[in-house]
């Protein structure tokens, strides 16, 4: 097991979590560990954002899913009423040692120690599937940023229909031309975001884009509260989608450590787009009209939190 520091420290549970696994005899370790006490002190303001799961090197699992309640078990959570919703994708085939690789890459970073021998390359070299899966790993120790490059790539290649899911959406500039652009040239947009927002800096530095994308053309579907849509998944035309634990924000391309799994076919995509229409139903369009009304003093607070999303 390897889990992020600095992110689960002082959380519910942390410690007892941690004690649970000892007992049952689980190895596990601190990713990117925060203990200047200990000798051990990494920057804090890297995140290892993976989330993953392999198991027997057969299947596995990626998406945005943390490995807790849908409420964090956080008290303020539970008072507002909140509850995460998030997606996962269960695979099996050649794309699993991919996965089991990025894992291991990470546990080798941490530890030093090869885990080799726990791929078995030749018993997932072939599959009966009809899906092509590509493993996208990325964060600062690439010389690229390669979700950026990743989600660029597919951005322009699209001729009929982009739909993106991610809760905190604060795109670089190349990215957010990328979407104006894909208007432009005919093809039908849409972002679903979350209507209530559990990090307030990233909150209003996000809906300082609004504007800008409605009257670009983007349809946004704002995913209505007590709920927060973790979900973060990009599809294109009815051929390609993307799903992994990257948001389309500055700290997932310069900061975290992510994962991200491209998978072409359409049989997926079909999967994906009853996945869209149920967000769908459960949010409301925001509009240009209604978003004018907005009162000045959040425009100001959502444009000085852009000052700051390279920082967030």
């Amino acid at each position: 097991v390897l889990l992020d520091h600095w992110a689960n420290r002082g959380k519910p549970f942390y410690k007892k979590t941690l004690q649970r696994l000892d007992r049952m005899g689980a190895a596990w370790h601190l990713m990117l560990p925060v203990q200047p006490l200990k000798g051990k002190w990494q920057r804090p303001d890297l995140r290892n954002h993976r989330k993953l799961l392999v198991v027997d090197g057969e299947v596995a699992f990626v998406g945005s899913q943390n490995v807790t309640d849908s409420t964090y078990n956080l008290k303020k959570n539970i008072k507002r009423g909140l509850h995460w919703v998030d997606l996962m994708a269960r695979v099996e085939g050649p794309v699993v040692s991919s996965i089991d690789v990025v894992f291991l890459s990470d546990w080798y970073s941490e530890t030093g120690e090869i885990l080799t021998d726990q791929v078995d390359l030749a018993s997932v070299a072939s599959s009966d599937g009809n899906l092509d899966c590509q493993i996208v790993p990325s964060g600062p120790g690439f010389e690229y940023q390669n979700n950026l490059k990743l989600f660029m790539g597919l951005l322009f290649a699209a001729r009929e229909k982009i739909i993106i899911v991610s809760p905190y959406f604060v795109p670089e500039e190349s990215l957010l031309l990328s979407l104006v652009t894909a208007c432009q040239r005919g093809i039908h947009v849409e972002l679903f975001v979350s209507e209530e927002g559990d990090q307030a800096m990233v909150y209003h530095a996000q809906r300082s884009y609004y504007e800008a994308l409605l009257r670009a053309g983007v349809t946004i579907w704002m995913y209505k509260r007590p709920f927060i849509l973790h979900s973060k998944s990009l599809t294109i035309d009815d051929e390609v989608a993307v799903i992994g634990s990257s948001n389309m924000d500055m700290r997932s391309f310069g900061l975290n450590m992510e994962i991200s799994m491209m998978v072409r076919g359409e049989e997926f995509v079909a999967d994906m787009r009853r996945v869209e229409a149920e967000y769908r139903s459960l949010s409301r369009e925001l509009t240009l009209e209604e978003w004018l009304k907005q009162p000045l003093r959040s425009t100001v607070l959502d444009n000085l939190a852009r000052l700051t999303s390279a920082l967030q």
